[in-house]
């Protein structure tokens, strides 16, 4: 079978749930290091050899759900919450800028602080002085705030959807449902944005089958964006004492999701290199993924936004983690982008 799975692949022809299935079964690094330099070549041949870099900017931690994985819930007593004003998130995208940035994700719980008004004066704002594209993630908004926010000149939306399994996706949201994230995806798509989600990798009662179904509801919704990462159990969660994901599977589905989805925008996430610091993400970069977030969050707040336990670079200052970035990206012979880094997608429809 797995040679037929090759073949299918070299050939560009759809893999199928089954054949997904046999695929993130496989152990042997051998086998798995033939997917990789496949994933890798079909990265080379639709998105090329430019790794677009995004600042992170985590601009808020208090968020008004309950999740049961996230470390910033509702209920977790033991964060300590903090807002950037208007002002000083605006200096932190200059600075992201400075540093040769052409995106930053402006990222923060669901933080209702922020009203329209506000965020609509901060993106004006950024667009007004500063070139440079900008992606929200902030999480279930209305529809029309949604159009406000594209209208005032926000580019990119990433919402993750986490599981396609609406089962699980239910046990782990207690504050929202699994058919009103996809309609939201679809609504970020009609409006105009350029849409991102994603999926974690390992979470408690999550099967392979679900792993496959995954990638093919990012078939499905043709995102521009897709983001694969290991869930990493948080101990102050009502999840403790869960195992966290793999680097090895968070690998597999990255592969996987490139050679599905073909000319995607995937990440190199934080944590999977919090998994491997020694060489997550250029692990990533080498089977398939082609952008990296590098943190811009200021200093002082960064320990603070807990997603998950022990990330790293929390201890490193934006211009270090710059520098960071570009040399792993550099040692593995690849180039940075200088460009938007647009959605591919988008010149095709266009």
């Amino acid at each position: 079978m797995l040679n037929e799975i090759w073949e299918k692949i070299d050939s560009e022809v759809e893999l199928n749930k089954e054949e997904l299935c046999y695929i993130l079964s496989l152990e042997d690094p051998e086998k798995l290091e033939i997917l990789y330099q496949k994933a890798d070549k079909i990265r080379k041949k639709y998105v090329g050899d430019e790794v677009h870099l995004r600042g992170l900017i985590e601009f808020s931690n208090y968020c008004r759900n309950n999740c049961l994985y996230c470390g910033i819930r509702r209920d977790n007593k033991k964060v300590k919450r903090y807002r950037m004003e208007i002002d000083e998130i605006f200096e932190t995208v200059l600075l992201a800028s400075r540093l040769g940035y052409k995106t930053v994700v402006l990222q923060s719980g669901e933080d209702m602080y922020y009203t329209l008004n506000k965020l609509t004066e901060l993106i004006k704002r950024i667009k007004d002085n500063i070139d440079i594209a900008i992606t929200l993630s902030i999480g279930e908004r209305s529809y029309e705030e949604y159009e406000k926010l594209y209208e005032a000149g926000a580019d990119r939306y990433l919402m993750r959807f986490e599981t396609s399994n609406p089962e699980l996706y239910a046990k782990l949201h207690p504050d929202s449902s699994f058919e009103n994230r996809i309609n939201i995806l679809k609504w970020l798509k009609q409006i105009g944005y350029q849409t991102g989600s994603g999926i974690m990798i390992g979470l408690p009662g999550q099967t392979i089958e679900d792993l496959a179904e995954d990638i093919l509801m990012f078939k499905k919704l043709d995102l521009d964006m897709i983001g694969v990462g290991p869930y990493i159990c948080h101990p102050d969660t009502p999840l403790a004492g869960n195992p966290s994901g793999t680097a090895e599977m968070t690998l597999k589905v990255i592969a996987l999701t490139r050679i599905v989805t073909k000319n995607t925008h995937i990440p190199a996430t934080t944590a999977l290199a919090t998994l491997r610091p020694e060489d997550g993400r250029e692990k990533a970069l080498m089977a398939g993924a082609n952008v990296i977030m590098p943190n811009v969050t200021p200093m002082k707040y960064r320990e603070h936004y807990t997603l998950y336990p022990n990330k790293i670079c929390i201890n490193e200052s934006a211009q270090q983690c710059n520098l960071c970035i570009k040399r792993r990206i550099y040692s593995i012979g690849r180039v940075i982008g200088t460009d938007y880094g647009h959605s591919l997608k988008k010149r095709e429809n266009s």
